[in-house]
């Protein structure tokens, strides 16, 4: 789920309704995502939503050049999901929002929010036993780093944005961008992985959202490959990638890709681990995936109970 606090702003025009469901809008005014009634009504309440995350989107939250401006919007931004929406609805989760490129307030940030039990998040930074971020202290980030996202300078929480999705520069079309999601997830991964965050911290567990997973594998591969033949550059990364990978990533399960083939799909998810995927809906975007419809395959009751609940409610410590 997204909870809108975004800006007006756009690099491309979105000629799917700015990228939001039609009827997402609220009849009382304000962008899709501002009505905690219209959340329940469409999503929650019909589809027996037990948690729901919410993500507060906006350029101006995670781009923002204006350091101090960026820490008080996101200060902001989780007074406001803590107080109007979870408050009101303790189904739904926040997530801890904090500005890119200022590690040491977003540190501070996610260690003020983190004993809080209304937040969670998305890009987990996860210790046990407690430790200095607690049992489950988080911060929400977006994958477009203006330097390597991972080095050191960056830890203890790593931000990045800004940047274009994808090496030809900055695309034409709204179409290009949203095609471009898995690949800038896959440079965030292999970043991570080959500058050691893993290794230096093995129990750090990261959710990739919104940017598909059946390339997981592949990528897998290929830096299995090349790690083999170069590891005496990566001292720091004494195992092969993949098992970083399967070890500390989490995947969403939207937007989903629908291969031609209903066993494809099944033998992605088989490589991937069915404990390693995680249903999301991404209302109240245009993609949106109702739960009833998403898979293309048939699932079995266990795998059903791992990507709708059970995964998701381990990872994040849910009741």
């Amino acid at each position: 789920m997204s909870a809108a606090a975004s800006t007006t702003r756009n690099r491309i025009p979105r000629m799917m309704a700015r990228g939001m469901r039609a009827d997402a809008y609220p009849e009382e005014g304000g962008p899709p995502g501002c009505s905690l009634p219209l959340l329940q009504k469409q999503h929650l309440d019909p589809n027996g939503i037990a948690f729901g995350m919410l993500i507060a989107l906006g350029r101006g939250i995670f781009e923002e050049r204006n350091q101090h401006f960026a820490e008080a919007l996101s200060t902001a931004i989780n007074d406001w999901q803590a107080e109007r929406w979870v408050d009101q609805d303790r189904r739904l989760v926040a997530a801890i929002i904090v500005p890119q490129e200022d590690a040491e307030f977003a540190a501070a940030e996610i260690e003020r929010r983190a004993p809080d039990a209304r937040f969670q998040t998305d890009f987990c930074f996860r210790r046990r036993p407690r430790s200095r971020w607690g049992a489950s202290a988080t911060g929400r980030s977006t994958p477009r780093p203006s330097a390597p996202g991972f080095r050191s300078r960056f830890t203890p929480a790593a931000m990045g944005g800004g940047h274009p999705s994808a090496g030809a520069g900055w695309p034409t079309y709204y179409l290009e961008e949203h095609n471009t999601f898995g690949t800038i997830m896959q440079g965030v991964l292999t970043s991570m992985i080959f500058e050691g965050v893993f290794e230096r911290f093995p129990n750090l567990k990261v959710v990739s959202v919104e940017g598909g997973f059946t390339w997981a594998p592949s990528l897998s591969w290929r830096m299995d490959k090349h790690w083999s033949r170069l590891r005496t550059e990566v001292p720091h990364v004494p195992k092969p990638p993949s098992e970083y990978l399967r070890r500390n990533v989490w995947f969403t399960t939207q937007p989903m890709e629908e291969t031609r083939k209903q066993a494809q799909l099944r033998d992605v998810i088989d490589w991937l681990g069915w404990d390693r995927l995680m249903f999301s809906s991404d209302y109240p975007h245009w993609d949106f995936d109702d739960p009833r419809y998403a898979f293309k395959i048939q699932l079995s009751d266990e795998e059903r109970r791992k990507v709708f609940s059970g995964n998701a409610k381990e990872l994040y410590g849910l009741p």
